[in-house]
């Protein structure tokens, strides 16, 4: 009678439990996102709802909160065993945070309050962005499109190939189409062969007068799809400040 064999993967429980924790950090970072943007939105047309928190004439913004909240579930991350209900709590605590403070995204870069201004739209932005990459990462998609990697040259050259793509992508202001792209090439190759955005390094630089004059009409706001997209972030998460 032959014993049976067995093959153990020991690495495939530490797989899981990352996988797990990965998925509890990506949906505690959309559901604080929501959560925030919804609390501002109701302070802002709701007399009795809190608002933002003080301390004398400081406005003590939610992305410091969520700066404090990153730092803290970071640290303690590297003190939990993986699989365990503290690692998950860390990782629920670390995806808050982080929803926390992208929802002031446009804070960080403007280094001013604009969080109802035309420029504060660049928050939802890269938390859509954020969304993304951490939806592919969560969903096991192997980066580079690299599902399985042949020589160590061809892989080489197509991780180059993806990578200026992407860069690409990046000058040109296609900041979403050059992320996407880092997992699944084709966007990459769409972005970086697409109108450059009009503020972007790319379209400064290297745009004629009449090239750039195209680029701007392709992404004015006046345009029927722009609009409408305005209309959809104005829904579901606040109107600007009109001027």
């Amino acid at each position: 009678m032959h014993a049976a064999l067995i093959s153990v993967d020991p690495f495939g429980d530490r797989s899981r439990d990352s996988s797990a924790a990965a998925f509890l950090c990506l949906l505690a970072f959309v559901v604080s996102f929501l959560a925030i943007r919804t609390s501002a939105r109701m302070s802002r047309s709701v007399a009795w709802w809190p608002g933002a928190v003080r301390s004398g004439d400081v406005h003590i913004h939610h992305l410091v909160w969520g700066i404090c909240l990153m730092m803290l579930s970071g640290f303690l991350g590297f003190a939990a065993t993986p699989g365990t209900a503290f690692a998950h709590l860390t990782a629920v605590g670390f995806g808050v945070g982080a929803g926390f403070t992208m929802d002031e995204f446009a804070l960080w870069v403007h280094l001013q309050d604009v969080y109802w201004e035309h420029e504060g739209r660049r928050s939802i932005d890269a938390t859509i962005i954020a969304t993304a990459f951490a939806a592919l990462v969560v969903a096991g998609t192997t980066p580079f499109g690299l599902d399985d990697p042949g020589s160590v040259t061809g892989t080489a050259v197509v991780v180059g190939l993806v990578v200026l793509l992407a860069a690409l992508c990046f000058v040109k202001g296609r900041i979403l189409l050059g992320v996407l792209g880092l997992f699944v090439p084709i966007f990459a190759l769409i972005g970086a062969v697409r109108l450059a955005q009009p503020g972007s390094p790319w379209a400064r630089r290297r745009y004629s007068p009449e090239r750039l004059a195209k680029a701007e009409v392709r992404f004015s706001d006046d345009r029927w799809i722009a609009r409408r997209r305005h209309q959809l972030i104005d829904a579901l998460t606040g109107a600007i400040s009109r001027p």
